[in-house]
């Protein structure tokens, strides 16, 4: 699985940093999430990121196959 954010936020004109500030967390633990460099997500980071981006849990997840 793969998160879409950076793909969202370019869909709706935002960024990063916009994203950064409205989700509250710490820089590090941010950008482990944008980057897809984390092998877990919180419940509660997974219902803000809906919330501030005004989507569901589906459209933040991409299913990929590595070759």
């Amino acid at each position: 699985m793969k998160l879409r954010i950076l793909d969202i936020l370019k869909e709706k004109g935002k960024t990063k940093y916009w994203l950064y500030i409205q989700l509250g967390t710490s820089y590090q633990n941010f950008n482990k999430i944008v980057n897809n460099q984390t092998t877990a997500i919180k419940f509660e980071n997974l219902k803000n990121l809906c919330d501030i981006l005004e989507c569901t849990p589906n459209d933040l997840f991409e299913e990929y196959y590595k070759a």
